[in-house]
């Protein structure tokens, strides 16, 4: 794997991307900033690559690999979910 700046800034892009994807698929509202949720999607992002090279499913072509892409969405939902779950849980309860 090869890092250069064009490299860095797309894996950003998609990054970015991947966390506003992976906000809208996790279901009801969550109480977590707006940053949050894309950094959550650079790490996604960036998990979701080494995942899909580990598992043989990313292919090098020069479009868009859709199966890398949907790992990279499911693990920002998950971690979208774990995080939203986790500030609601330390969040003041209203009787």
């Amino acid at each position: 794997m090869e890092f250069t700046v064009w490299g860095i800034v797309t894996a950003l892009v998609v990054g970015l991307i991947v966390g506003a994807l992976g906000r809208l698929v996790v279901p009801g509202r969550q109480n977590m900033p707006i940053w949050m949720h894309l950094l959550i999607g650079v790490g996604a992002a960036l998990l979701g690559t080494v995942l899909a090279r580990a598992l043989g499913i990313a292919t090098v072509t020069a479009g868009i690999d859709w199966a890398e892409l949907l790992v990279q969405v499911v693990l920002a939902a998950i971690a979208v979910a774990l995080v939203a779950g986790v500030g609601r849980r330390r969040g003041v309860s209203h009787r």
